[in-house]
């Protein structure tokens, strides 16, 4: 189960993160149970990485933050003959 705490706009305590997909400046996206997670700003900064606890801290002026369904893995040879 996540949990995730916005303080000011300005820092996000997520636990729960199973895997940490992407991250720049402007977007981190972090894997949570079956979904992800889309957190986007300005200045955004990974201040704590702990995957074996479950957590992640980000620091930055945080502008939204989103639900996204992982998108599914599927074969090449489904893919080509779709």
């Amino acid at each position: 189960m996540e949990n995730i705490t916005i303080e000011n706009r300005s820092f996000v305590v997520l636990t729960g993160a199973t895997k940490m997909v992407s991250s720049t400046e402007n977007q981190s996206v972090v894997e949570v149970g079956d979904c992800n997670i889309i957190i986007s700003g300005q200045n955004l900064e990974i201040t704590k990485l702990d995957l074996e606890n479950k957590e992640v801290n980000i620091r930055g002026a945080i502008n939204s933050l989103k639900y996204s369904k992982k998108a599914e893995k599927t074969s090449l040879i489904k893919r080509l003959f779709k």
